[in-house]
């Protein structure tokens, strides 16, 4: 692992730097959340807002102590990758922990209950009952949404409503709903999933009173002034269709003349519109309670909100990467036989893409407290973030594991006082990071940060 590389990281939901671990509660609290989510490497011996690289004083000695520390207070048992990172005249250590396969761990001190710790963002979380029980679900390979609910029988699902649904594509039998898990078979009797209750129940809300979706239209960029709203609660499928209208009511544009021919244009690329809202639907954790879908329209943007983090083991990064985990697989399976899923795993590619057609900023992925949050900007993407001197001294980046001012300077043909300044100004912008122990360095380089 190249030190320099991991700098041009900021701190995230795999990634944590520490000045030192003299109080290592903190640092066994981030090595459980890593386990319990995604996976991460924790750095000591860097500063954690400055990225200054501090070091540590006798690398050996850390890397044993931190061994005692995770096999002493972490419980089921971890087992870390250590590495000594040479740098300078001194040493970084950094601490690997995969995502786990026996989730959920917790602090031995702290117990299970208030021991058990998720990556969310930069931060770590405190993971409740529900949250606790996803992991042991996960771990058995389980989704709550197959989940059988025994209280109720047959009739708690709404046939008409489910053959509604299906009239575009096929006639459904009432034996499909067996084959969908819509129903499924509990000790004898054939009895509601979580999926059947949450996709077509008669009295979808008395079983999960969050399963709707709330519609809101702003005046401004803040909830502080709404001009209209909305609380959907069809069945799911038909609720995705309710919601697309209730955004493109507020959210025409205009039009562009093409030829001969008049083309309406969106604020919201529909396209990106019907997968942000499909994926909200597909993918929220039902078993939160609290508060339902959000759909919020912006002067500026919109946002859709659904309860639940990313699955285990899934960061933005690979959502980016076409990487997708199907947290309810009875809706999952609906939405796909309906046509409101086209392809596993390119939903935010095909997202991506509407937005780039449509010169608008690509969607912004986000976990946000509990929740996970899509993003998309309605405002035309404006002239290049940056003038061409700018871009050559980003290109000469590219090409470097760190450079310093007076190199840059003399590849682009100014004085080191101009290029200082534009460096100032990149780094300002996060396009470009400062690699040191501190502003007094003499020995500072600046690298190309990652976007």
């Amino acid at each position: 692992m190249k030190l320099t590389r991991v700098l041009k990281r900021q701190e995230g939901k795999s990634l944590e730097f520490k000045r030192d671990i003299s109080a290592p509660t903190g640092a066994l609290r981030t090595l459980v959340a890593f386990a319990n989510t995604a996976g991460g490497r924790l750095l000591i011996g860097i500063e954690d807002r400055s990225r200054n690289v501090r070091g540590v004083a006798d690398p050996l000695a850390l890397e044993e102590r931190l061994a005692s520390l995770v096999s002493d207070h972490i419980v089921p048992r971890l087992v870390p990758e250590i590495e000594i990172l040479p740098w300078r005249s001194t040493h970084v250590v950094a601490v690997q922990v995969h995502a786990s396969s026996i989730r959920p761990h917790h602090l031995v001190r702290e117990g299970p209950e208030r021991g058990t710790y998720v990556r969310v963002g930069s931060t770590n979380r405190r993971a409740d009952a529900d949250l606790i029980g996803e992991m042991r679900r996960f771990v058995r390979g389980e989704a709550f949404d197959e989940q059988p609910m025994p209280e109720l029988d047959s009739e708690a699902i709404d046939f008409r409503a489910a053959s509604e649904s299906f009239a575009d594509v096929r006639t459904l039998r009432r034996r499909d709903l067996t084959t969908l898990r819509i129903l499924t078979r509990h000790q004898g009797r054939r009895v509601p999933t979580i999926g059947g209750i949450l996709l077509f129940g008669v009295d979808r809300t008395d079983s999960f009173q969050d399963a709707w979706i709330q519609a809101g239209r702003f005046r401004g960029t803040d909830k502080s002034d709404i001009a209209d709203q909305a609380s959907i609660r069809s069945a799911l499928p038909v609720a995705v269709e309710e919601a697309m209208l209730f955004v493109q009511k507020h959210g025409f544009h205009g039009a562009r003349i093409r030829g001969l021919r008049r083309q309406d244009t969106w604020e919201v690329p529909p396209v990106a519109l019907r997968e942000a809202l499909v994926n909200a639907v597909v993918h929220a954790d039902y078993s939160q309670r609290g508060a339902p879908i959000r759909v919020s329209l912006f002067d500026d943007r919109l946002e859709v909100e659904s309860p639940g983090l990313l699955p285990f083991g899934l960061t933005v990064d690979d959502l980016w990467g076409g990487v997708s985990r199907l947290r309810n697989r009875v809706i999952g399976r609906v939405f796909h036989e309906l046509g409101l899923i086209e392809q596993w795993g390119s939903g935010i590619q095909r997202m991506a893409a509407a937005c780039r057609d449509a010169g608008i900023a690509p969607p912004e992925l986000k976990e946000i407290g509990m929740r996970f949050r899509v993003t998309l900007r309605t405002a035309q993407l404006g002239p290049r973030l940056v003038d061409g001197r700018d871009q050559t001294i980003l290109d000469v980046l590219a090409d470097t594991d760190g450079a310093s001012t007076r190199t840059i300077a003399e590849k682009i043909g100014l004085t080191p006082r101009a290029t200082r300044t534009r460096l100032t100004r990149l780094v300002e912008r996060n396009l470009v990071h400062v690699v040191g122990t501190g502003p007094n360095d003499p020995r500072r380089v600046y690298i190309l940060s990652e976007r």
